[in-house]
């Protein structure tokens, strides 16, 4: 029987896959790029590409959302596809209140658990937020930094937790502010120098310190974000509801 070619190999492909999701470009939700791409990209075809996803799906490495396309990693819990309810009618004060009581304990947790790929993909994310040229973007690789930490810190439950909170994120509203509050060079200065101390804090296993990195960082997110919402409700632009 004929061996097949390496572009229809299904094996061989399921080895460039795994090498995609350890060391691949993905983007900071984990989406990985479609079927199609991958086909045109690896120099496979698309039954080896869509066969090598399957076992990989099975195995736990990745998941798949009907509409929105595959990611690396877990499919969430299934409470987390009811962000939309549960967000609603929120404002950032609340949120910022949240995530001053979970996110220094998941900076502590990381900084037990972390593996070094972890410290090492949180120094990646930090750069990408250095590198970027635009709110946007920085607001979204800042999202993909603090839940990589989470997600390093271990504990499924708060992950879960967190996601109920970065899903915030992404209301226009919530990035709005946001990006007003941190256009200020100094602000964006320190938010960067204060990420790579809590980065340093977990690379060095000192829970305390990557804790108390974080909830500064929080603190000074937060008294921003106050700041810049007094000043909209001066001029007549309330957005303290993010809905």
């Amino acid at each position: 029987m004929p061996e097949s070619s390496p572009k229809e190999n299904s094996n061989y492909a399921l080895e460039k896959l795994r090498a995609l999701l350890r060391h691949g470009e993905i983007s900071a939700h984990g989406k990985l790029p479609t079927e199609r791409t991958l086909s045109e990209e690896l120099g496979l075809s698309r039954r080896a590409i869509r066969r090598a996803l399957e076992v990989l799906e099975a195995e736990g490495a990745i998941w798949r959302k009907q509409g929105a396309g595959t990611f690396a990693g877990q499919r969430p819990d299934e409470w987390s596809d009811r962000l939309e309810t549960i967000v609603a009618g929120t404002n950032f004060m609340e949120i910022m209140e949240v995530r001053l009581r979970i996110e220094p304990q998941l900076a502590q947790l990381a900084a037990l658990r972390a593996k070094g790929s972890d410290i090492d993909r949180m120094r990646e994310l930090a750069n990408k937020i250095l590198d970027s040229e635009d709110a946007d973007a920085k607001e979204l690789w800042d999202g993909a930094l603090h839940r990589h930490i989470a997600q390093a810190a271990g504990n499924q439950l708060f992950l879960s937790i967190f996601d109920v909170i970065n899903r915030v994120r992404q209301d226009d509203a919530w990035q709005s502010i946001r990006e007003r509050a941190r256009s200020n060079t100094n602000t964006i200065s320190m938010s960067n120098a204060q990420h790579a101390a809590i980065i340093d804090a977990i690379a060095s296993r000192d829970p305390a310190k990557a804790g108390e990195a974080m909830r500064q960082h929080l603190l000074m997110l937060q008294e921003r974000l106050i700041r810049q919402t007094s000043m909209d409700h001066l001029e007549g632009d309330p957005l303290g509801e993010v809905s």
